[in-house]
């Protein structure tokens, strides 16, 4: 990779009138291609008990895993965020690995990928806490402690957002930028350091990004516990002090 090359979206592949193909498009609609192409091939002999394939083995500890980790967080049913979760942290984390190739541009190396994932995040938010707690609870946590704090709360949503498309794409981006420059200098010992360091680095940046999108989810459905919570929490005490 060159130096001068940091993001998919510069690399124009096809341009036609006012429509062009970059790689950002390219190798994000070749990453869902081959997570859906994975989860067919795997899926479809299913069956059960020891006489499983390996691909349905892989499958299940992978699902697993990140449903006992959902679990972990938010601590309650993992069901209904297994689905947007799981494919946030598939995605991000196929892209990231898929960048050692030689030749494949991460598309969560631009700013515009990051960003869609994030607004992905912020219409997830407000969808998982009305379901739970209706309209008028979801919309009651922007007005606490005091109505006074509105603004305040609505400018915290969306700074969020912007960290949440910002950290990502600017760790990616900063990992090809570091190794295009010691590929400069050292082009015979590096690619294998680079190579298993963008790995790991790769996974990381996928478990922060989905572990902060479930914190942010979870936050906001379970907003109108709190208030029980506290109260209950006033009376233990309120019992222990007399």
């Amino acid at each position: 990779m060159n130096i001068e090359d940091l993001s998919p979206d510069d690399a124009v592949l096809l341009q036609w009138k006012f429509i062009s193909l970059n790689y950002t498009i390219v190798y994000t609609w070749l990453v869902m291609v081959l997570l859906v192409g994975i989860a067919w091939w795997s899926t479809r002999k299913l069956s059960s008990g020891r006489s499983i394939s390996r691909w349905q083995n892989f499958l299940e500890i992978v699902v697993g895993t990140i449903n006992k980790q959902i679990q972990e967080v938010s601590q309650e049913d993992s069901a209904g965020y297994l689905p947007f979760i799981g494919t946030l942290f598939l995605f991000i984390a196929t892209s990231n690995l898929l960048a050692v190739v030689p030749g494949f541009h991460s598309p969560t190396s631009s700013l515009s990928t990051t960003t869609a994932l994030a607004l992905c995040v912020l219409v997830a938010v407000p969808f998982y806490a009305i379901s739970k707690q209706g309209v008028v609870g979801y919309l009651k946590q922007y007005l606490q402690p005091t109505p006074l704090m509105l603004p305040f709360n609505l400018i915290g949503e969306l700074s969020r957002t912007l960290a949440l498309a910002v950290r990502l794409f600017g760790n990616m981006m900063s990992g090809a930028k570091i190794a295009a420059i010691l590929l400069a200098i050292a082009p015979l010992f590096f690619p294998i350091l680079m190579n298993a360091l963008g790995l790991l680095t790769g996974l990381i940046q996928a478990y922060i990004f989905a572990v902060l999108a479930l914190v942010y989810i979870a936050s906001a459905s379970q907003a109108h516990h709190r208030p029980e919570a506290n109260a209950q929490s006033e009376t233990t005490e309120s019992k222990n002090v007399s």
